[in-house]
C-alpha cells in the first residue's frame, strides 16, 4: 500500500470517527431534551473546544445566566484548547454517565457540558439565587412560606421549579395579542396532567383574537365556561407554594409576563375555601377553620336577607326577650328593612373601595374612623337601626374570612338579590334564591370539570380533602375529576412505625 493510500485511509477513518462522535453528541442532546419532556425553557449553547464541538445545555429558568457567561462560556471562548476542568472557573465539576443524575441536576440549577471527544458528561452548578422576598399582600399566612411571585415570567417559573425539582415539570411558552404580543407560559407536570385537559386549554387559547392581553384576567374571560356566572371559575394566586400544590394534583398554571398573579385551572368551589396554611397545621385544626370559612360563607350570603325576612314577615321566630329591643330600635326609622340594608351594604362597599384606592396610612384611617363615624351618625339620625348596623358588620367580617377575594366579592353581590327576595316573600323567597344559586353552581363547570365536585356529582371517596381535611397520610388519591395519570405515593405504611413500636 502506497503512502498516499495510507494517508487517505487515515483521513477517511478520522472523518468516520468524527461523524460517529458527532452523532453520539446529537443523540445525547435528543435524549436529554426528551427526558425534560420538551420543556421550552431548555436551552443549548454550541461552542468549539480543542477543535471539537462542545455543547452547553441548561434550563434557563433555574440557571444564573450571568454566572454561566462569566465562569463557563467566557473562559471556553478565551481558551480554545486544554483540559476542560482547568479552563472552567467553578468550585466543582461533576463527571457522570448517568442520564437520571443529569436530568435531576439540570432542573436543580446545574448546566451540562457535552463534548465530542468524551463519553463523560460534565455538570457545573450555576443555580439562580433570588434574595428578594416579596410576600403576597392578598394571601398572608402565619405558618408557611412568605415567598410571592414577581412580575418576571422567568423568575416566577424559577419559583415553581424550586418547589417541584423534577424533570417532568414542563413549560410551554407562547405569545398572545395581535399588537402587544404578550408572553405567557403554561406550566404542568408531564405524565401526570391529563392530556385531554391540556388539549382543551390549548384549543380554547387558539381561538383568542385580540389586540391586547394585559393580565391573566383577560384570559379568564376568554376561557371560562360561563362568562355571566357570579362565581369565579379559575383560581388566581400570588403564592408559589399554592401553585406547586395544585400542579401536583394534575392542574395547569398560566404564568404571564408583567403580572405577579398566576392563574390555575380547572378548579372546584372548595378550592376557594382552602389555603396553603391548611397543610401547615394539624388536620383537626385545618378542618375546624375550613368549617369556619364555610359557616362564614353562609352568613355573608344569607344574614341580611334573614334579618329582612324576620323583621318583615316572621317576627314569631325571634325570642320574646329580643322582640322589644328590635322594635324600639326600629321605632323612628323611616325606611323599610330592605332600604336600610341596601344603604348600609352600599356604604360598606364605598368604604372598602375607597380604602383600596388610597395610600395605606390614609386607607386605615378611612376604614376604622370612617366606619365608626358613619355608623354612629346614621343611627343617631334614625336612618338605620342599631340592629341593622350589627347585621351588616357581621356580614362584612364574614365575607373577609373567605380566602379568595373573587369569591368574597361574588358573595356580597349575590346578597342584594337575596335581600330583595326576602323583602318580597320572606323565608320562602330566601329558600327559592338559595335553590337557584345551588342549582347554578351544580351545573357550572370549570374547563368542562364539575364545579361542585365531589359533592355534585357525589364521590364519597374524594371527600377527604374538601369540607374537612383528614391527615395527609390518609389522602392516597388525587382529585378524581382531573384524571391524573398516577396516584399519590402515600400509603398507610408511612405510619408503620406505630406497629413496630407496639411489637417492641
Amino acid at each position: 500500500m502506497s503512502g498516499f493510500e495510507r494517508k487517505n485511509k487515515r483521513k477517511i477513518k478520522q472523518l468516520i470517527t468524527e461523524e460517529v462522535h458527532s452523532n453520539r453528541l446529537e443523540e445525547k442532546i435528543i435524549e436529554i431534551k426528551q427526558g425534560l419532556y420538551d420543556t421550552q425553557d431548555f436551552k443549548i449553547r454550541e461552542l468549539s473546544f480543542n477543535g471539537k464541538s462542545l455543547c452547553i445545555l441548561f434550563v434557563d429558568s433555574v440557571i444564573d445566566n450571568k454566572n454561566l457567561q462569566t465562569y463557563v462560556i467566557k473562559p471556553i471562548n478565551e481558551n480554545s484548547s486544554g483540559e476542560l476542568k482547568n479552563v472552567i472557573s467553578a468550585n466543582a465539576i461533576i463527571e457522570t454517565q448517568s442520564m437520571d443524575e443529569v436530568l435531576s441536576a439540570m432542573v436543580d440549577g446545574h448546566c451540562l457540558i457535552l463534548t465530542e471527544e468524551s463519553e463523560d458528561m460534565y455538570l457545573v452548578c450555576m443555580p439562580k439565587v433570588d434574595e428578594n422576598l416579596n410576600e403576597p399582600l392578598n394571601e398572608k399566612v402565619i405558618r408557611g412560606s412568605h415567598q410571592g411571585f414577581q412580575e418576571s415570567i422567568t423568575k416566577n417559573i424559577h419559583y415553581i421549579r424550586e418547589r417541584i425539582s423534577n424533570p417532568r415539570v414542563t413549560v410551554k411558552y407562547a405569545t398572545v395579542g395581535e399588537t402587544t404580543k404578550t408572553k405567557y407560559a403554561l406550566v404542568y407536570v408531564s405524565e401526570l396532567t391529563d392530556p385531554d385537559l391540556l388539549s382543551t386549554i390549548e384549543n380554547r387559547i387558539s381561538y383568542i383574537e385580540a389586540d391586547s392581553i394585559q393580565s391573566p384576567g383577560y384570559f379568564e374571560e376568554y376561557l371560562e365556561d360561563d362568562s355571566f356566572s357570579p362565581f369565579p371559575q379559575f383560581l388566581n394566586t400570588e403564592r408559589p407554594d399554592r401553585v406547586a400544590a395544585n400542579l401536583m394534583e394534575g392542574r395547569v398554571a398560566l404564568v404571564m409576563e408583567g403580572s405577579p398573579t398566576v392563574m390555575i385551572f380547572p378548579v372546584t368551589f372548595f378550592s376557594f375555601l382552602q389555603t396553603t396554611e391548611d397543610y401547615n397545621n394539624r388536620a383537626f385544626i385545618s378542618s375546624f377553620f375550613r368549617l369556619v370559612r364555610l359557616f362564614s360563607f353562609i352568613i355573608a350570603l344569607c344574614l341580611p336577607a334573614v334579618y329582612i325576612a324576620v323583621i318583615s314577615f316572621n317576627y314569631e321566630v325571634i325570642p320574646i326577650e329580643i322582640i322589644f329591643t328590635i322594635k324600639s330600635s326600629l321605632e323612628y326609622v323611616p325606611f323599610p328593612p330592605l332600604i336600610e340594608a341596601m344603604i348600609m351594604q352600599l356604604t360598606l362597599e364605598l368604604l372598602r373601595e375607597a380604602s383600596i384606592r388610597l395610600p395605606n396610612p390614609i386607607a386605615q384611617t378611612i376604614g376604622v374612623v370612617g366606619g365608626l363615624v358613619i355608623g354612629t351618625a346614621v343611627v343617631e339620625a334614625n336612618l338605620v337601626s342599631n340592629t341593622m348596623v350589627i347585621v351588616v358588620a357581621i356580614t362584612a367580617i364574614s365575607s373577609f374570612v373567605i380566602p379568595s377575594n373573587e369569591l368574597s366579592t361574588s358573595l356580597r353581590i349575590l346578597g342584594f338579590p337575596l335581600m330583595l327576595m326576602a323583602a318580597l316573600f320572606g323565608f320562602f323567597g330566601i329558600v327559592i334564591g338559595l335553590m337557584m344559586i345551588f342549582i347554578h353552581i351544580s351545573k357550572l363547570k370549570s374547563l368542562g370539570h364539575y364545579y361542585l365536585y365531589p359533592i355534585a356529582p357525589l364521590d364519597i371517596s374524594r371527600l377527604k380533602d374538601t369540607l374537612i381535611r383528614l391527615p395527609i397520610w390518609l389522602i392516597k388519591t388525587r382529585p378524581g375529576d382531573l384524571n391524573a395519570r398516577y396516584k399519590w405515593r402515600t400509603s398507610s405504611t408511612s405510619r408503620g412505625w406505630k406497629q413496630d413500636e407496639k411489637a417492641d
